[in-house]
């Protein structure tokens, strides 16, 4: 299933900014717990000084009273308890709880002492602090300690983790929604160009206008009308070749059905085997310019397959092609040779698409070669290519119409060509596919003819 744009932006828009928020969260619940462990501190360092106050060495005795104050500090709605404890500096105690937990270390007077330790079961929050009393003739401090469980601490840090929980959460739900009507105004040129592409009839050719189109989607837009251009070029040409074709069968076609219509009225035997043999050859004739259609058609859309190819593999299937057309050249008495020059190389090619070359190439020359004619095939091999040379001594092509040669249906002589002018556009098209290159040149035994050099190369 095709996923969609949309769905895919938001997702990775939406993937960085939740897990931000996701780590934000983790934060906030470590910073919701400091906060509360620093209120409780602060509440039960308040409580101490206040216990502290009341403490005073009179008459060879500890003075203390513990105010209601130092205790309603620690109202909350959770009911948690709350210890003290007063010990002297020797260790005796003056007042509070006897279990309670005493500091594990030494600790100087200058600051408050806090640890955590269990009273009764319970997790409790003790801070320690060290009292000097005037008067005492031990000159030891006496020490305060307050306790307090931790239910209410964990009850602040809760609402406070909840409050920016879900500040945090409908911060992510609004930015979600402003990012889908971001995504929907930021993709409305798409879904023009989808409504422009579907309002569109059918071969229908029109380029997509380019007008109020965003930079990122130019480069798409340019690329579809390129392609356009190309569909439109090809039609033109697919249009002009079925014209051409039609043209070129209904000839042949008129005179075959004219032929035979002489050989039914023929008086004699002999006058409708005339008849008859001519309406034979033509439909030979025929026969090869649909073949010729066919296989124009599929060197089109031929997907080639390149293999490594050696000299000697080259030189067998251009052998194979040679013998397939030696009764043809031997109707027009036509001498057909070969030859190889040159040290062994490795090319890169289809066997297909080369053997139709060469027939193609060695068919061409032998058309139009007069009874009697030479025509030789010449597979020249150098270091990374491999060249096919087929050279006639036919009438030859002039140099103003050698590129024209290769173009559908292109004669120069349409009157008296005994071709259909595709044998040259086939090897064209197969060679774009196989990366060979074609090349016409004159003769090199310097009279008339043609020399159709195919190079094809390693790489």
């Amino acid at each position: 299933m095709n996923s969609s744009l949309r769905r895919q932006l938001l997702a990775w828009v939406l993937l960085p900014l939740v897990s931000a928020v996701a780590v934000d969260i983790w934060l906030t619940y470590k910073s919701a717990l400091n906060t509360a462990s620093v209120v409780q501190d602060r509440l039960l360092l308040g409580s101490a000084r206040m216990i502290a106050e009341q403490i005073s060495f009179e008459d060879g005795t500890f003075q203390h009273q513990i105010p209601p104050a130092a205790l309603e500090l620690f109202q909350s709605e959770q009911s948690d308890r709350i210890f003290y404890r007063v010990t002297t500096g020797a260790g005796q105690l003056l007042s509070g709880y006897t279990d309670l937990d005493v500091p594990a270390q030494s600790f100087s007077g200058e600051s408050p002492f806090y640890f955590g330790a269990a009273m009764r079961g319970e997790p409790v929050r003790v801070v320690a602090l060290l009292q000097p009393v005037i008067g005492n003739p031990s000159a030891l401090p006496v020490i305060v300690e307050v306790a307090q469980t931790t239910h209410g601490r964990a009850q602040l840090s809760s609402r406070l983790w909840l409050h920016a929980v879900r500040q945090q959460l409908l911060i992510l739900a609004l930015a979600a929604i402003f990012i889908l009507f971001g995504l929907h105004r930021g993709l409305q040129p798409l879904i023009r160009l989808r409504n422009d592409v579907r309002s569109r009839k059918e071969g229908s050719l029109q380029k997509l206008q380019t007008h109020k189109i965003p930079s990122e989607l130019t480069p798409l837009v340019d690329s579809f009308n390129d392609y356009i251009q190309r569909i439109e070029r090809y039609t033109s040409l697919r249009n002009t070749f079925i014209q051409n074709a039609a043209h070129q069968l209904r000839t042949p076609l008129a005179i075959l059905n004219t032929q035979i219509s002489d050989a039914l009225r023929a008086e004699s035997k002999q006058s409708g085997d005339t008849a008859l043999i001519a309406a034979r050859k033509t439909l030979q004739q025929t026969a090869r310019l649909v073949h010729q259609f066919l296989t124009l058609s599929s060197a089109e859309a031929y997907n080639a397959s390149k293999t490594l190819l050696s000299t000697q593999a080259c030189c067998d299937i251009v052998q194979k092609v040679l013998e397939d057309l030696a009764v043809q050249a031997h109707g027009k008495q036509i001498d057909l040779g070969f030859e190889r020059t040159g040290a062994d190389s490795v090319v890169a090619t289809d066997p297909a698409a080369l053997r139709e070359i060469v027939m193609n190439v060695v068919d061409n020359a032998i058309q139009y070669t007069a009874s009697r004619g030479v025509v030789t095939v010449k597979v020249q091999s150098a270091p990374g290519t491999i060249a096919v040379c087929v050279e006639d001594n036919g009438p030859g092509v002039p140099p103003e119409y050698r590129e024209k040669i290769f173009q559908r249906f292109f004669r120069m002589n349409s009157t008296n060509s005994p071709g259909s002018g595709l044998g040259l556009a086939i090897v064209k098209e197969l060679a774009s596919h196989c990366g060979a290159t074609i090349e016409v040149v004159a003769p090199t035994h310097g009279g008339s003819g043609l020399l159709v050099i195919s190079r094809f190369f390693r790489d």
